[in-house]
């Protein structure tokens, strides 16, 4: 690696690499970067060649990385089978499995110019009518996506979905054991409810293809409409149960008044200005577009909760050990502080149901 590489580059063999294997790439002149800051986990690069073209380079953590987690080929295959449907994504570009070009296996995908409202600061330039727009959009995208085919996108091997969320229990718990910074009674308290409260459920439960961390910042917006142009961060996508990705968007959800939600620094605050839906609107529109059963939502949300606050914790484990870019990078993190406030958030919705404790 050259002194002047950028964290988990290595310039001269990735332009090599692409000059190769992605069509159009100028390799006259060495490639500029830009560290796309809004990620937590995997790591994002803007790669610009020398006649200005654009792409994306996604690579996984510089440390710290959680045993099955941060797959960038599960990420090429979702995106390439997604872009086969006309589902709204990033083109796809490569994928390389050598870890010698730049230190880890990594994807490519097409840069896509647009808008994200990533904070409560740019979601406040929105009008109550875009504020509400956009509300829609995001959950009819959800809904959009958990009505694709998956044999029709190529991703019907993508996942088990049978017993997805009893496996959700299991893995999660696992991660929590190898990432964990320190003890925490009330983690553990919640996740032997779930053990117990998600064993009482079918193991057949209705399936489709999940995002697994579909939030508003997690869109990009076409300039100069509401409408999504393309969903992003997929490596956690799977077939499991689309409830539970309702579930991560409700407790990713804000709305005024909020407490322990406003804990989490993650899309914080972000739809709690005038005109954006309350979360009991974006269920009771998820369930008019699907029809889907979710009697079993509260579950699904406690499991949301656990599962964030073990990435959470993941994230606060690079921080301590110098090792994360990007948003949550530097002393001023409070990933360590989100993982405790999830976790209160998850024993809530055991007491007291999910909209009203995410509500509380």
């Amino acid at each position: 690696m050259s002194p002047t590489d950028p964290p988990g580059l290595k310039l001269d063999s990735l332009l090599q690499w692409m000059s190769l294997n992605i069509s159009g790439v100028d390799g006259s002149a060495k490639l500029q970067t830009t560290l796309l800051a809004g990620g937590r986990s995997n790591i994002s690069y803007k790669l610009t060649d020398a006649s200005g073209s654009n792409w994306v380079l996604r690579r996984p953590p510089l440390g710290h990385i959680m045993p099955s987690a941060h797959d960038m080929g599960r990420e090429f295959r979702v995106l390439s089978g997604l872009n086969s449907v006309s589902f709204p994504t990033p083109k796809a570009q490569g994928f390389c499995d050598d870890e010698t070009i730049i230190g880890s296996k990594f994807m490519l995908m097409d840069f896509v110019d647009g808008r994200v409202i990533e904070s409560a600061e740019t979601a406040m330039k929105l009008s109550d009518v875009q504020a509400s727009e956009i509300s829609q959009n995001l959950v009819d995208t959800l809904a959009n996506l958990h009505c694709v085919d998956p044999v029709a996108a190529g991703l019907d091997q993508l996942g088990r979905p049978e017993g997805y969320l009893q496996r959700q229990v299991k893995r999660w718990g696992e991660q929590w054991q190898l990432t964990k910074t320190r003890e925490l009674t009330e983690i553990d308290e919640l996740h032997t409810w779930l053990q117990g409260a998600i064993s009482k459920l079918p193991t057949n439960l209705p399936s489709s293809i999940v995002h697994g961390d579909y939030r508003i910042d997690n869109v990009i917006l076409d300039p100069k409409t509401s409408e999504i142009i393309a969903v992003l961060d997929w490596e956690m996508s799977t077939l499991g149960d689309p409830i539970s990705d309702l579930a991560i968007s409700l407790v990713y959800w804000s709305q005024a008044g909020d407490t322990l939600r406003n804990q989490i620094p993650v899309a914080q605050e972000v739809t709690s200005g005038p005109g954006f839906w309350t979360r009991e609107q974006v269920v009771q529109h998820y369930v008019s577009k699907t029809g889907y059963d979710i009697s079993h939502l509260d579950e699904c949300v406690a499991l949301a909760c656990f599962k964030l606050a073990v990435i959470m914790e993941s994230i606060h484990h690079r921080n301590l050990s110098g090792q994360q870019l990007g948003a949550a990078a530097g002393a001023q993190s409070t990933m360590g502080q989100a993982t405790v406030a999830l976790t209160q958030l998850g024993l809530a919705v055991i007491s007291m149901g999910a909209i009203a404790a995410l509500n509380s």
